[in-house]
């Protein structure tokens, strides 16, 4: 695979649309009637977070153009951090946007979320939260949250209030804030389909987590949790121990508790879903990109990038096998890189991990993967600020429309070339191929059937423009999303352009896999 500064040393910007200004590579077959199913993911497999600060307000990432140089690479937080207000979650624009991605989950969590005081009162709000919190939940913000759910066909997973706020004198953890709020969540007509204890107990921040939260606290606290959940909400799944991990080591702060510490300790916590957290770097805020924690642009389309998520996967998966068999596993957040997102996330760039993601970790036996995030800062699949859609938006979309439930085997990823497969969404029978070629030369599959070629391709890899079959996308009159329209493949070959994504429906596949669909 040829880097960045190559592709742009050859005289065609940073990639080529068209096979004539590239070499093609060696044509690949694939008999997508003959694909054998492997395995079966949640109609919500593709889901996103929304954190606490957009309905409270507070601190979050400062955006990359807003930070002196000087200050990237630093974990000073009080320097890479600004103040933000709450999101307008009735924005007609989001919400069209995010209804186009549905049926979904959305976690409303994160760090915030760990010591929020919930003013259990249409009464004013205090001016500040009181001791033992640090930010405030009115009513109307959580309502509009829930009504944000309804809106867009979304189930709610959220976490709870862990700070000092609601401890007892031993400090262990009571439902001192989780009553009133579960309480209020039921009289708005709302429902929590699955919740955590708290946002990353491994990752601790006094006061939003109590410094030394030992593995034995966690399964005591988790104890107190479950006995209230089964009688405030008992038809809301538990998930856990939601623990932060990341891809790359020497970060003490949380890898001192392990996954299997929680798993393991008394009293046996009893999850209904075994969550994790993962990002596999480290973003430019808090670590140079070209150190080995942070992350470069050059090495985004790199086979080793995009397979770090394997590897604590198949960790989290042995896990819940040894204590908890048969639970599902969801990713409750994930991303491009801890501290806020990569600095070329919202670009067409970090298409390529966003979609492999997704289906690498579909095929490997995941329930579902929570997009860090919905909006925020530059990790946000859709801009925080203008509601627009970011680069990844358009493939999360072309997924939601074609990627059904069924997840088909495509034989093992080509080094600069990787192929998925799953029953075409809502087509019997149908299936649709996910080919993201990596490299910059065309590629061609030969799969002796007709079929609709979506390809996703940009002017410039590092911009946020991204073209459908050559056609820019953008929203229309009225915030309408534009009309997604195939290039009709008559033959029995498909040319995939140079560094592109591409989603090949074939609803005349017959694959038996697929009947039922």
């Amino acid at each position: 695979m040829r880097s960045l500064k190559a592709l742009a040393g050859i005289g065609i910007g940073l990639i080529a649309t068209t096979g004539g200004m590239a070499a093609t590579l060696q044509p690949v077959a694939i008999d997508a009637g003959a694909l054998p199913l492997v395995r079966e993911i949640d109609e919500r497999f593709m889901s996103f977070q929304i954190g606490f600060s957009h309905l409270t307000g507070g601190e979050t990432w400062k955006a990359y153009d807003e930070m002196p140089s000087a200050d990237t690479g630093k974990r000073d937080f009080a320097a890479i951090r600004e103040a933000r207000v709450p999101t307008d979650l009735a924005s007609p624009r989001l919400r069209t946007l995010t209804k186009a991605l549905g049926p979904l989950y959305i976690r409303y969590s994160g760090t915030t979320a760990n010591s929020v005081y919930f003013h259990d009162s249409d009464a004013p709000p205090p001016a500040s939260a009181p001791a033992g919190y640090t930010v405030l939940l009115t009513r109307k913000a959580w309502k509009g949250a829930i009504d944000f759910a309804h809106a867009v066909d979304a189930k709610v997973l959220t976490s709870f209030t862990n700070s000092e706020g609601v401890r007892d004198v031993s400090h262990a953890w009571t439902p001192r804030m989780a009553a009133s709020w579960m309480a209020y969540t039921r009289a708005i007509g709302g429902e929590l389909y699955a919740a955590e204890l708290f946002n990353e107990p491994n990752a601790p921040e006094p006061p939003r987590i109590p410094k030394g939260h030992t593995a034995e606290e966690y399964a005591r606290d988790f104890a107190a949790f479950r006995g209230f959940m089964s009688q405030a909400a008992p038809r809301t799944k538990l998930a856990g121990p939601g623990t932060a991990k990341m891809g790359v080591g020497g970060i003490p702060s949380i890898e001192w508790v392990t996954s299997e510490d929680y798993a393991t300790a008394s009293p046996a916590p009893k999850f209904d879903i075994v969550s994790y957290h993962y990002y596999p770097a480290l973003a430019e805020r808090c670590a140079p990109a070209s150190s080995v924690q942070g992350m470069s642009a050059d090495r985004a389309l790199s086979d080793d990038w995009l397979a770090r998520p394997e590897k604590e996967f198949q960790a989290q998966k042995a896990l819940r096998d040894r204590h908890a068999p048969g639970a599902k596993i969801w990713l409750t957040e994930t991303g491009g890189a801890a501290c806020g997102g990569l600095r070329w996330q919202p670009a067409f760039l970090d298409v390529f991990r966003f979609a492999d993601t997704h289906a690498r970790l579909a095929r490997q036996g995941l329930d579902a993967m929570f997009t860090h995030a919905l909006i925020s800062g530059s990790n946000g699949v859709i801009d925080e600020k203008t509601f627009e859609p970011n680069a990844s938006y358009w493939s999360a979309l072309l997924w939601r429309r074609l990627m059904g439930t069924r997840v088909l085997d495509a034989g093992p990823n080509q080094a600069g070339f990787h192929l998925y497969a799953h029953c075409q969404r809502g087509v019997p029978s149908g299936v649709t191929l996910l080919a993201i070629n990596l490299e910059a030369a065309t590629r061609t599959l030969r799969i002796g059937r007709g079929a609709d070629l979506y390809a996703l391709t940009a002017p410039d890899l590092l911009g946020r423009a991204v073209q459908l079959n050559g056609k820019t996308l953008a929203l229309a009159v009225g915030d309408a999303l534009p009309a997604i329209e195939p290039k009709r493949a008559r033959g029995s070959e498909v040319t995939l352009a140079p560094t592109s994504i591409n989603f090949i429906a074939m609803p005349r596949a017959n694959n038996p896999a697929c009947r039922v669909n």
